[in-house]
């Protein structure tokens, strides 16, 4: 039989993870819809060694512990969770919406949060002729383990504050770390650059990698030229990290019948994180909105909102509480 829940929550990262979470302290029937293979989104997939700064309560936390949490959060309430399930359509409307993935499991909820950050991603690939033969060998767009560089000589290409997290990281495992830049200044805060200045790490700028070759001796001979300038520098490393973002599209939504409306690719909500489209809010990276900010701390504290306010919508009766601790006392009292 085909189910129906109060909300679904599309999009497993971090910001998802958390709605479906809150949405189970509002005694809301949920379904998290994730399309990758598990949950955490690009913090998972791209940068589970990351660590991560702006988390309340945590001063530092490694981007794969994060989204343990937040898995160990949920299991708090029944939350149907369905990963490999990408979204191929939305119809109805409010209070009978119909969901089909990409497996052909149809299902119905009367709302929909959309928390589906950027969309479908892949990370930006060094644009050298030959690159692709050394890729998840000697050539890394992320680091899925930290241990895989110990005592190795690291290259890490880029300037924004992913790139200098990484070269942070690696500095005491590694046994050297350059980060390299094509522009004298980097695009990160100033914090972590503060940080960068005073480590061990060679800073080469304003370079670009030019070529790449493999020396007899397993490492590989980067040619490096400067920008707007005529020197070339060549380094032996043993691995090179690049780390230049990631391309990202969202044309698996722009195809759901039901379509939110959208500006420059983002999702245009209101300030209860409502869409145009009654029924359906959305969240995190997937939103515009003024005076909007692209971090995951952002996206948690938007995540309250859109749920209070379909449910809300759906049952004007609840007048639920908004306080943690009041919920889960309401919660344990409908219980007994």
């Amino acid at each position: 039989m085909e189910t129906e829940y109060d909300l679904t929550i599309i999009g497993g990262g971090p910001v998802g993870m958390f709605a479906a979470f809150y949405a189970g302290m509002r005694n809301a029937k949920v379904q998290l819809l994730e399309s990758l293979p598990e949950l955490g989104g690009q913090v998972q997939a791209l940068y589970p060694e990351k660590m991560i700064h702006d988390i309340a309560g945590y001063p530092a936390i490694k981007g794969r512990e994060l989204v343990k949490q937040l898995a160990t959060q949920m299991q708090t309430f029944p939350i149907d969770v369905h990963t490999k399930s990408a979204v191929t359509n939305v119809t109805g409307e409010m209070g009978d919406f119909t969901i089909t993935t990409v497996d052909g499991r149809v299902s119905h909820s009367k709302a929909i949060i959309v928390a589906t950050g950027t969309g479908a991603f892949e990370p930006r690939k060094l644009a050298v002729p030959g690159a692709e033969q050394f890729e998840d060998q000697q050539l890394f767009y992320h680091i899925p383990s930290l241990a895989d560089f110990k005592d190795r000589t690291v290259l890490v290409a880029g300037g924004g504050d992913s790139a200098i997290d990484m070269a942070l990281m690696l500095e005491p495992v590694a046994k050297q770390v350059t980060i390299m830049h094509r522009r004298n200044q980097f695009r990160a805060m100033e914090h972590s650059v503060d940080l960068l200045k005073a480590s061990s790490v060679t800073v080469k700028t304003p370079f670009l990698i030019k070529t790449i070759e493999r020396l007899d001796n397993g490492q590989l001979d980067l040619m490096m030229k400067e920008v707007r300038g005529d020197a070339e520098e060549h380094v032996a490393v043993d691995d090179l990290v690049v780390n230049y973002g990631f391309i990202a599209d969202n044309k698996a939504l722009q195809a759901w019948q039901v379509t939110p409306s959208m500006a420059h690719h983002l999702i245009t909500v209101n300030s209860e994180m409502n869409t145009d489209v009654p029924g359906i809010a959305a969240i995190g990276d997937a939103v515009t909105f003024t005076g909007k900010l692209g971090l995951i701390a952002s996206g948690f504290g938007e995540a309250p909102n859109a749920v209070n306010q379909l449910m809300m919508q759906l049952y004007p009766e609840r007048r639920s509480p908004l306080h943690s601790t009041t919920l889960f006392e309401k919660r344990t009292h409908q219980q007994a």
